[in-house]
């Protein structure tokens, strides 16, 4: 297996692995998003949050016009560009890091792109072609992610007779059938999708086998910030109090390999995962 691009670059961006996981921040322009859904009820407050977020040591701004929280129901994608653009368009040239778009839709994507996103976040691992074929256009990395059914249905029953076999066989077919595309392999993201279809029990299953995702050949995505599993461990009810659960998951997602850590609360994220940096290279 070929040794992972420390500098991975592309016509809109780059990011540089050479010091380890990097952390990308949430930023959800929606009204009805599990954790922060209003928080952010203008382009203007959304602005200047992830002019924050690039100050506090992000690495990655992820703006998101949909809601992927169980039981949501699809957005249609002229809400999602009246939602998003405004904010890309704020950030674009202002923050010096990539803007990522978090879209399964091929048209949002698109405007996204236009308006200066250029990381595109499928939750649906390009289920939709014409996804694919944008992407291989314009050279934008993409994340690609597991999902079992939709965002609508995806909790109600989630069964798997090995979960992490088959995320890791769904991920690789769907990296493999990217680079058919035309995507290059050191821009290819794969994200085990915690939460998106799974129960507390494949969640940590999942975390507790994620070394073996990074040994697939592509770099690694892991979403756990402030998610229902860590609420069922740790007692705390409410998305926002679920700081330290969060915070133990991300050390161990970039202990275990992950590249990328996509979070809600970027300075604290930020400091675990230097810590984890600080530890790994100890005796190097």
């Amino acid at each position: 297996m070929a040794a992972l691009c420390q500098l991975v670059t592309w016509p809109g961006g780059q990011l540089d692995f050479s010091r380890g996981p990097l952390v990308m921040g949430i930023l959800n322009v929606t009204p009805d998003s599990f954790s922060d859904g209003g928080a952010y009820p203008d382009a203007k407050r959304a602005v200047a949050a992830g002019l924050e977020m690039a100050a506090q040591g992000a690495a990655i701004v992820d703006v998101g016009a949909e809601s992927t929280r169980p039981g949501a129901e699809p957005v249609p994608a002229e809400e999602q560009i009246r939602r998003a653009v405004p904010v890309i368009e704020g950030l674009a040239g202002r923050i010096g890091i990539p803007i990522s778009m978090d879209t399964t839709d091929a048209a949002v994507a698109a405007a996204a792109v236009e308006a200066g996103a250029s990381i595109l976040n499928d939750i649906t691992a390009l289920a939709d072609e014409r996804m694919a074929r944008l992407a291989a256009e314009k050279e934008t990395p993409v994340v690609l992610m597991h999902m079992q059914g939709t965002p609508r249905t995806m909790q109600s029953r989630p069964q798997y007779e090995d979960v992490t076999a088959e995320v890791l066989s769904f991920l690789v077919k769907r990296a493999q059938y990217a680079e058919s595309m035309g995507i290059a392999r050191d821009r290819i993201f794969l994200d085990p999708g915690i939460g998106f279809g799974k129960t507390t029990e494949h969640n940590l299953q999942l975390l507790h086998q994620l070394r073996q995702f990074g040994e697939l050949g592509w770099r690694v995505l892991v979403g756990t910030s402030r998610k229902r599993f860590i609420g069922e461990i740790t007692g705390r009810r409410e998305p926002k109090e679920r700081l330290w659960g969060t915070a133990a998951t991300v050390a161990m997602a970039a202990a275990a390999g992950a590249s990328i850590v996509r979070v809600h609360d970027v300075a604290a994220m930020v400091d675990v995962v230097k810590m984890v940096r600080a530890v790994h290279s100890a005796n190097k």
